[in-house]
């Protein structure tokens, strides 16, 4: 079975790092600050549209694109700073691994970013992939992701998961044609009422016990 995670809320609670560099880029571009709450409402579909977001439609695309680079330079060097796994996460990644389950993490995050957090975590380990914004053609929702992981997995559509914490992981999972576990601790569990997953769990080891009854 393959096993497709999602990271940024669902494996990690980055929230405070992404809204730090975030509101650094809006100070370095003359711009106030903005509420942690409303910067986790932008993230999931990659940092481009993360600063076109935040920089608001006011922003110019030159403004943009100086915006994206020094955000992402800030957030590369402060992505761990506090950043923390969410309860349960290690415990239920072992439990799969130990269960010959094969894990990736498909992010619309930069992959280096991604791998370094990964690798800060000790979690890298236990993926035989971790996969970026920036890893393919596309970003999800689009399939590309999903597909190219089943390929190098030799995993059927119904023997694959995608686990995550927003409407994008779902998409991403119908556009695949593959089953969806939405977490409920995330960033935006309340875009799963228009995009239902097919189960709903409240913590990562609840999904590990239902793939691995006692």
């Amino acid at each position: 079975m393959l096993l497709i995670f999602d990271l940024d809320g669902t494996l990690i609670d980055s929230r405070l790092d992404l809204a730090h560099s975030v509101n650094a880029t809006r100070a370095a571009m003359g711009k106030g600050p903005l509420p942690a709450e409303l910067i986790s409402t932008f993230v999931g579909n990659g940092a481009p549209v993360l600063i076109k977001r935040a920089m608001g439609p006011e922003a110019g695309d030159d403004e943009i694109r100086d915006a994206l680079e020094f955000f992402l330079d800030h957030y590369r060097r402060h992505a761990v700073d506090c950043t923390e796994l969410y309860p349960g996460v290690r415990a239920a990644l072992e439990r799969l691994y130990d269960a010959r389950m094969k894990l990736a993490v498909l992010s619309n995050k930069p992959q280096p970013i991604g791998n370094a957090i990964m690798e800060h975590f000790g979690l890298a380990r236990l993926m035989f992939r971790i996969c970026g914004g920036d890893s393919f053609e596309h970003k999800k929702p689009h399939r590309i992701g999903v597909d190219t992981l089943r390929a190098e997995a030799d995993a059927e559509p119904n023997d694959t998961w995608m686990i995550g914490d927003s409407y994008v992981d779902v998409q991403t999972a119908r556009n695949a044609g593959v089953p969806c576990c939405g977490v409920t601790y995330g960033f935006q569990p309340e875009t799963f009422r228009e995009f239902p997953p097919d189960i709903l769990v409240d913590h990562l080891d609840a999904f590990a016990d239902r793939l691995l009854p006692l």
